[in-house]
C-alpha cells in the first residue's frame, strides 16, 4: 500500500482556509486593477481639461497682450498696420501644421512674429527661433509661387507675464524683443545696443 503524505498546514490552517485566502487575494487584485483603470481615466480627463484651460489662457493672454503690443511697437517706430487675428498657421504636406504664431503684425518693412506665454522658459526661445525660420522659408515659397518680390525682414518677440532674469537675458541674446507685463499694461525692454535679429 502506497504511503500518502498529508500537507502540514501551519498551526491548524485548513485547505479550505488557504483556498479562501487565494480567492480573496484574487478579488483584491481585480479591485486594484479596476481602481487603476478608473484612476487612468481620471488622469486622462484632467489632462484634457488642463489642455483646454491652457488654450483658453493662451487666447485670453493674446487678447490682453495684443492692444498693448501695438502701442509699444508704435513707440519704437514700427507702426504696424496689419495683423493676423487669432494667430497665423503654417501648414505643410498633407495639411499638417508646421508652425503656429500667436500674433503676426506687418508693415511695409517688417513682419513681426510674437509668441505669447504665461511663464517664459528657455525652451520657448529655441522653439520661437525655429518658428521664425519656418515662417521665413514659408514666405519665400509663397512669394516665388506668386512671382512676388517681398524684401520685408522678419523679426521676433516673446511676450510673457513672468520672465526670470536669465530667460530675459537669453531672449535678448537671441535677438528677440522681450515684451513683459507691467501692471495692467505691457512694456518692451530694449537694452542699450540691442539689435533685433532679422530672418
Amino acid at each position: 500500500m502506497a504511503e500518502t503524505t498529508a500537507i502540514d498546514y501551519p498551526r491548524g490552517v485548513t485547505f479550505e482556509q488557504v483556498w479562501a485566502g487565494i480567492q480573496e487575494t484574487r478579488q483584491l487584485i481585480n479591485e486594484v486593477a479596476e481602481q487603476q483603470k478608473k484612476t487612468e481615466r481620471i488622469v486622462k480627463r484632467n489632462s484634457r481639461q488642463m489642455g483646454g484651460l491652457h488654450n483658453r489662457f493662451g487666447q485670453m493672454a493674446e487678447h490682453l497682450v495684443k492692444p498693448g503690443i501695438y502701442k509699444r511697437f508704435n513707440e519704437l517706430g514700427y507702426h504696424f498696420d496689419a495683423s493676423s487675428p487669432g494667430g497665423y498657421v503654417i501648414r505643410g504636406e498633407n495639411d499638417k501644421i508646421k508652425a503656429e504664431i500667436d500674433l503676426l503684425m506687418e508693415n511695409s518693412d517688417t513682419v513681426m512674429a510674437v509668441e505669447v506665454k504665461a511663464t517664459v522658459k528657455v525652451k520657448h526661445i529655441e522653439e520661437h527661433v525655429k518658428r521664425l525660420e519656418i515662417l521665413r522659408d514659408h514666405r519665400r515659397k509663397i512669394n516665388e509661387k506668386r512671382n512676388v518680390i517681398d524684401n520685408r525682414k522678419i523679426e521676433g518677440a516673446i511676450a510673457g507675464a513672468i520672465f526670470d532674469a536669465e530667460v530675459k537675458k537669453a531672449t535678448i541674446e537671441a535677438g528677440l524683443y522681450v515684451i513683459e507685463q507691467s501692471g495692467d499694461t505691457m512694456k518692451i525692454e530694449v537694452p542699450e545696443g540691442f539689435v533685433p535679429r532679422k530672418w
